[in-house]
Parts: structure tokens; C-alpha cells; sequence
């Protein structure tokens, strides 16, 4: 999620730096900590699948929600077993946590979230919003011109996943745990009580989930083998030339004078 540009030639393919190796490393890492934490989340929702708000809620309670019952192949292990699941939520629940702390200050001290994924005035003017909705309506996914560069909508999700989603569910599955409780309180305080915690946390994981369900179809639409493979070499390969990109964008706009720059 890190793009350090290689200068190009004038004609001829492009490769830049895609991913830094703490980006790869924590994206595959925390690629099987969700995958397995929604897995075993959905085996412990099926013990009790009912949501509250409040300090307190049990059979005889009003429920927000009632889930359905998720059938065994989606959960973890796909037989009922609360402890099991259990278990594995927990353990993947310190991997996804510690994870993205690593993942933080690596690209904090690289400046990745400075320079890649901060969110400029430019980015939300409507304009730019709803050209960037037509350029991926039209599978148009990366800008040639500056390949390195993140879209308004790629800045808006994953600024979101990493620095709201992702600590929401952390914070909200340690206000479940009555040992965490004891030893900060402020927890409960914070979200109202463990029943809110909870229903706060399944929201926030079925944001996750849908954000993952995007994310894997716009790697796919966008070219799976490429997509992967710079998630795994942390190169990206460019098949035009950077002097057909540059022709193709107006210089006026940001990405066009980019591309200009880029090509200089």
C-alpha cells in the first residue's frame, strides 16, 4: 500500500516499487488473521446470536438483532464448538493487533502514511470524487500517467480500515474480555457497556468483511496476476510507455503534472 517511483526511461515498460516489505508482510499476515478471525467470529456468534445495547443482555432480553445461524462451512471449526472457537478468535485477535501496531510505526517512520495516504483537499472536492467513481465504473483502476499515486477512494477506504475500522474491532473485542475490564474499566465506560461493545463489534467485522469482498474483486478486475504479484515482489510492471501515459492526461489536472514530472 507504499509506492516509491524508480525514474523511468522516456519509451518502453515501466516498474516502480509498489510495496515496501512491511507492507507486504503485514498485508499477508493480516490477510489469514481476518480470514480465520470472521471464521471463528461467526462459529461464536452461532452460540448466542443475539445483539444488545447496554451493559447487559441474555435470553429473556430485547434484542437490536437476532443473526441468522451461519452454516458450518463459513465457520471456524465447522462444527459447533464454542471453546474451539473460541480459541482460535483470541489467538488471531493478538496476531491482527500487534500486527497492525507493526504496521503503524514501520510506516510511520517511512513516512508511507504522509506520503502515500494522506487525504488532501483536492482528493474530496466532489469533482475529483465523482471522476474517480467514473474512472472505476469504467474499470479504470490505476492512473498510468502516476502509478505510484493513490486514488481518493483507495485513500478514503484504506485510511478507514486501518485507522478506524481495525482499532474499532480491537477495542471493542477487549471490552468483552473481563480481564481486560478489570484492568482498564474505561473500556466498558467508553462503549456503553459489553453488550454495546459487542453489537459495535459485529458491525464494525461486517464492515470488514465487505470491505475485503471489494477489495478482492477490484484486485481481480484490475488484473489478479499483476495485482499479486507486486503484493508478493513489491514491484508493479507497467506496460505502456510513461510518454503514451503523459499524452493521455491533461497536464491541468494533478495526476497530469505528475505524470509530467515523472517523465522530466
Amino acid at each position: 500500500m507504499d509506492a516509491t517511483p524508480i525514474t523511468p526511461p522516456v519509451a518502453g515498460p515501466v516498474t516502480i516499487r509498489r510495496h515496501s516489505l512491511a507492507t507486504r508482510l503485514w498485508h499477508w499476515v493480516n490477510a489469514v488473521a481476518i480470514f480465520i478471525l470472521i471464521g471463528s467470529g461467526l462459529g461464536i456468534s452461532n452460540a448466542h446470536p443475539r445483539l444488545y445495547w447496554g451493559r447487559y443482555g441474555a435470553n429473556f432480553d430485547a434484542a437490536w438483532a437476532t443473526l441468522p445461524r451461519f452454516p458450518a462451512w463459513v465457520t471456524i471449526p465447522q462444527n459447533y464448538n464454542l471453546a474451539i472457537s473460541r480459541r482460535w478468535h483470541l489467538f488471531f485477535a493478538l496476531v491482527l493487533a500487534f500486527g497492525l501496531l507493526g504496521y503503524m510505526i514501520a510506516s510511520l517512520i517511512s513516512r508511507h502514511f504522509q506520503r502515500d495516504l494522506r487525504l488532501r483537499a483536492a482528493d474530496l472536492s466532489p469533482a475529483h470524487l465523482a471522476a474517480d467513481v467514473r474512472a472505476h465504473l469504467q474499470f479504470r483502476f490505476h492512473d498510468e500517467a502516476h502509478p505510484g499515486a493513490y486514488n481518493p477512494l483507495q485513500k478514503l477506504s484504506y485510511a478507514g480500515v486501518v485507522f478506524v475500522a481495525l482499532p474499532l474491532v480491537i477495542l471493542t473485542g477487549l471490552a468483552m474480555s473481563p480481564g481486560m475490564d478489570a484492568a482498564w474499566p474505561w473500556l466498558l465506560d467508553l462503549f456503553g457497556g459489553r453488550q454495546s461493545a459487542r453489537s459495535i463489534h459485529f458491525i464494525t467485522m461486517a464492515a470488514i468483511t465487505a470491505f475485503v469482498v471489494v477489495h478482492l474483486v477490484l484486485v481481480i478486475l484490475a488484473g489478479w496476476r499483476r495485482e499479486l504479484w507486486s503484493m508478493i515482489s513489491g514491484r508493479w510492471r507497467i506496460e505502456g510507455t510513461m510518454a503514451d501515459a503523459r499524452a493521455e492526461v491533461p497536464t491541468s489536472t494533478p495526476a497530469g503534472a505528475a505524470a509530467q514530472e515523472v517523465g522530466r
